[in-house]
């Protein structure tokens, strides 16, 4: 079946946004992730931008003082270029007792790349930063997590706390285990590519639009072929994972984080 040009943007773009949410604990891809250079002038406007503007809520290194910590946010991992981000920063959140900002769009867009720097940063560590404590990582609920795990979050359908996530709290450090869960890697769309004739051809997907269709065949082989002349099914496996961005709430990822930690 053809792949329409938005649905092909929207895993463009959730790649770039190092995708997806949760629980696929292969090696990390660091060609996946963000990497920003810390001496950007742009996130240096940014920082300012940032310590001015919301430092007095976020704290000034945007790990949380009175508002939440947005290193770790999801709303920040799934941020591209202040996309949305934007929408929170002009319009605010009252419920939360946050105001809207009357910012630019550059201005927005700056403090969006200071704070994918600060995530950055955060996932190169290789340990835990001395000024990062660790009790802010563990602010939800387990039980509230496990149930979430088991009901709503759907995620028992892939994952099993006695299988692929036993003892996984014991395997990686708390801010390693958020990294991995923010930013999973090790998984790559499937094309399977039908010919006139029937014969099919099953690869890593190399490269998909509203004309051609190209992937990796089993021997290596690069092939390019045109999606008018061929039957085409892509096969996410973190479809699930990318369904579950728009509905996941900071809440159930702390939550859900939580519970996972108690996994020893």
């Amino acid at each position: 079946m053809r792949r329409s040009g938005l649905a092909s943007r929207r895993v463009a773009k959730f790649a770039m946004a190092c995708a997806a949410v949760f629980f696929l604990f292969a090696s990390r891809d660091s060609a996946a992730r963000p990497q920003v250079n810390s001496s950007d002038p742009v996130v240096e406007r940014g920082r300012e931008q940032f310590k001015e503007s919301c430092g007095f809520c976020h704290g000034p290194d945007a790990t949380g003082a009175r508002g939440p910590d947005l290193v770790r946010s999801p709303l920040v991992a799934h941020d591209v270029k202040g996309d949305k981000l934007g929408e929170v920063i002009h319009l605010g959140r009252a419920d939360k007792g946050m105001p809207p900002l009357s910012l630019t769009d550059q201005q927005v867009q700056d403090i969006a790349a200071y704070l994918h720097a600060r995530a950055a940063e955060a996932l190169n560590s290789g340990e835990v930063p001395s000024k990062y404590p660790l009790e802010k990582l563990l602010t939800g609920d387990a039980v509230a997590g496990k149930a979430y795990f088991n009901g709503a979050g759907g995620c028992k359908s892939c994952h099993s706390p006695t299988g692929d996530l036993a003892g996984i709290a014991a395997r990686y450090s708390p801010i390693d285990l958020e990294a991995r869960m923010l930013y999973p890697g090790g998984k790559h769309i499937i094309a399977v590519v039908t010919l006139p004739s029937g014969e099919q051809i099953k690869g890593p997907l190399a490269h998909a639009d509203d004309f051609v269709i190209a992937l990796r065949d089993a021997s290596g082989w690069y092939r390019s072929l045109s999606r008018d002349r061929v039957k085409v099914e892509l096969q996410d496996p973190l479809a699930a994972h990318r369904e579950l961005l728009d509905k996941l709430t900071q809440t159930d990822f702390h939550n859900l984080f939580a519970y996972l930690e108690s996994l020893k």
